[in-house]
């Protein structure tokens, strides 16, 4: 088992440039999502895995071979290092993830903050990122709005509540700046 030191070590540089919404607080977030899942469902799984793809998310379709030499040089075995990469890449949005530990991750990653959270963080990194509030409320519509899925039946409600939050959010939001904008 990893100590939280050497993961740590090993991560950092890769969060360090990353916006507000996706650096090592992320990663804290989605763990306290994990742990609630897990709690809601009574769910026995492997939790170091989880632990180690939670980790690994950010990054794992950009540098997965550094990951995968990364953990082969702290003694994991190519069992843990395999099953470690599947659910770090079930975790994006996009997967249909297949394993329990990947939707768990999958969801938890959804659902980070609660019902509100994809209103701020579409809006926070639209403004790192440069947006103007219409170029952001475009993206929202495009891929925010009734996107985000969730596969386990203790989640799977929790996303519908956020999902119509943000809907509805969306819709107030852009009447009130413009009725021609929102049609």
């Amino acid at each position: 088992m990893l100590s939280e030191q050497e993961l740590l070590a090993f991560i950092k540089p890769y969060y360090e440039n990353k916006d507000i919404m996706h650096d090592l607080w992320h990663i804290e977030l989605v763990q306290k999502q994990v742990d609630h899942i897990i709690s809601l469902g009574k769910y026995k799984v492997d939790r170091e895995t989880l632990r180690l793809a939670l980790a690994f998310h950010g990054f794992v379709y950009r540098d997965e071979i550094a990951i995968r030499s990364f953990l082969s040089e702290k003694g994991c075995n190519d069992a843990l290092i395999e099953k470690c990469i599947l659910i770090a890449r079930e975790s994006q949005r996009p997967e249909n993830p297949e394993t329990l530990e990947g939707k768990i991750l999958h969801d938890a990653h959804v659902l980070e903050g609660g019902k509100t959270y994809a209103v701020v963080k579409t809006l926070i990194t639209g403004s790192v990122r440069g947006q103007s509030l219409i170029e952001t409320l475009d993206y929202w519509e495009k891929h925010v709005l009734d996107k985000n899925k969730c596969y386990l039946p203790e989640t799977i409600p929790l996303c519908a509540e956020m999902n119509n939050f943000t809907s509805m959010f969306y819709r107030e939001l852009c009447h009130g700046i413009s009725d021609q904008f929102f049609s």
